[in-house]
């Protein structure tokens, strides 16, 4: 399933770059990620790389997008060809 960012987000920042999908933007009060482009770094990295790089923790799986790690890696290669 695609990630999400929750409430708890302090928008530092650190999770945008690490993005290799460039699914994470700056929103209004916190950072956002865009679950069409979310593969949960699955083509990329063995764990998402914005969880494995936020202080508090709030880059959680969205209960609202749930996907196989088949579903993700086609995702994947589907953004990889643009």
């Amino acid at each position: 399933m695609a990630l999400i960012i929750t409430e708890e987000c302090i928008d530092c920042g650190a999770c945008e770059p690490e993005c290799p999908n460039q699914a994470i933007t700056e929103g209004d009060e916190i950072y956002i990620i865009d679950p069409a482009l979310c593969t949960e770094c699955i083509g990329s990295f063995d764990e998402p790389q914005c969880a494995e790089v936020c202080p508090v923790d709030c880059c959680v799986p969205d209960p609202d997008h749930e996907e196989t790690k088949e579903e993700l890696q086609a995702k994947f290669e589907k953004i990889s060809k643009k």
